[in-house]
């Protein structure tokens, strides 16, 4: 059983769409196929109950949690409580995207995304002692070619590593917090002390930085040595020349405040008076001259950081999914048409072939069907089907799906008991009206 570090679990396929390729790519006669896309159809019906309970399950906990909440709150929650909840969401929320077949992004793996520049070149820093708790995940990495302008008519090509999708979960720290730091807890964009939970598509990687409520935006080093260095170029000529007048200036100043007896002092005569007219003209130039060029350059620093702010703005407008509560549905639907596209394809693969296989031979033949025939790479996790194929049972005998042999090789019921099988689980999903 072969693992493949660039690829992924997914299964890039609507669940209908992937009944029909295996139905297309099989041996079935028209009436096996038409019992397979019956079996197909039962076992999505009893999967869509089971995650019904998930559904309920997370969004129940999640509630108190929420910052879009409408609903009133009909008990008071203690700490314990909400403490209780809050784990409970958490495991949910790792449990759900695991089965979706999503990855975890760690903080350290995220940073290194942060240290990528993103298109627009500022400096910027998301504070994780803010997040009480923060999860991230992703689905699908894949790399595209665009377009950048670099000057007014040339542009260069640059390779963008994209993230198809990321769900954020974030839980921020209460007002105290907040206030320790000199923050007013109303100035900020977000609630403190609830979790905020989105879900976004197509998010280059140097550009992750922009999902976070607080991110925080500075001048880059090259902005400040544009910013410090040519105005000290220009100050220095200009400062030697006028440093041997200085005590004239002194003196000028002192004749103006405190009389003619100390500028007396200095031996300043009427002429080196009327000559220091040249210096400080050129002083009073270099002033206006720096300041003209630091306010070029700060408006050319609030720019960038105004397109910065449209960028994420952008960001979170066109790529955004989901929030909050929407979120956890999404994925549960998802995690639930995954699972069930993973037990299809390895009970279609057991149906079709002509002697038993073991987990690993059946794992590689899967991988190996999907990059052949469809030009999709993926890494099967043959381990979850497998277990859920044995978990359904039903039947006089309580037979499972599938089972294995004395030499560990899997096997499957025929497609006629299967199918009786995952009808009576349903039949007696509720049993309120036996007699």
């Amino acid at each position: 059983m072969a693992v493949y570090e660039d690829r992924e679990a997914y299964i890039p396929y609507r669940l209908s769409d992937l009944v029909e390729l295996c139905v297309s790519d099989s041996s079935f006669d028209e009436s096996q196929a038409e019992k397979f896309r019956e079996f197909c159809n039962l076992l999505a019906a009893y999967y869509h109950f089971q995650f019904h309970r998930y559904t309920r399950t997370i969004l129940d906990n999640y509630a108190p949690f929420d910052p879009d909440r409408t609903t009133v709150a009909i008990r008071d929650l203690t700490a314990s409580d909400l403490a209780q909840m809050e784990e409970r969401v958490v495991s949910s929320f790792r449990h759900i995207l695991e089965r979706a077949n999503y990855i975890e992004l760690s903080r350290e793996l995220l940073e290194e995304a942060f240290e990528d520049r993103s298109l627009i070149d500022l400096k910027t820093n998301v504070d994780f002692q803010d997040f009480d708790r923060f999860l991230c995940y992703y689905r699908g990495d894949v790399f595209q070619t665009i377009d950048v302008k670099k000057w007014m008519f040339f542009t260069r090509k640059l390779k963008l590593d994209i993230l198809e999708r990321v769900a954020v979960f974030i839980k921020y720290k209460g007002k105290e917090y907040f206030r320790r730091k000199k923050i007013d807890p109303d100035s900020l964009e977000f609630e403190p002390g609830k979790t905020y939970v989105y879900l976004y598509k197509n998010v280059p990687k140097p550009d992750l930085e922009f999902l976070f409520p607080n991110v925080k935006t500075s001048m880059t080093l090259k902005d400040r040595l544009l910013f410090v260095v040519p105005a000290i170029g220009a100050a220095v000529p200009v400062m030697l020349k006028v440093l041997p007048q200085l005590l004239l200036v002194i003196g000028v100043v002192l004749f103006l405040t405190v009389g003619s007896h100390e500028i007396g002092a200095l031996r300043a005569d009427e002429d080196d008076v009327e000559n220091l007219t040249p210096v400080l003209l050129a002083v009073l130039s270099l002033l206006i001259a720096l300041g003209g060029f630091a306010f070029k350059q700060y408006s050319t620093y609030q720019g960038k950081k105004i397109k910065f702010q449209k960028h994420v703005t952008e960001t979170l407008f066109f790529r955004n999914i989901a929030s909050n509560s929407s979120v956890f549905t999404l994925l549960i639907n998802a995690a639930e048409e995954e699972e069930c596209k993973e037990i299809l394809l390895v009970y279609y693969h057991l149906l079709q072939s002509s002697e038993p296989l073991t987990p690993s031979q059946l794992d590689d033949r899967i991988e190996t069907w999907m990059e052949e025939n469809f030009k999709t790479a993926i890494d099967f996790d043959i381990n979850g089907p497998l277990k859920n194929l044995e978990a359904i049972r039903g039947g006089p005998d309580n037979s499972p799906l599938m089972q294995y042999d004395e030499r560990g090789r899997c096997q499957p019921l025929p497609l006629e008991t299967a199918k009786a099988v995952i009808d009576e689980i349903w039949d007696n999903a509720f049993q309120f009206c036996r007699d």
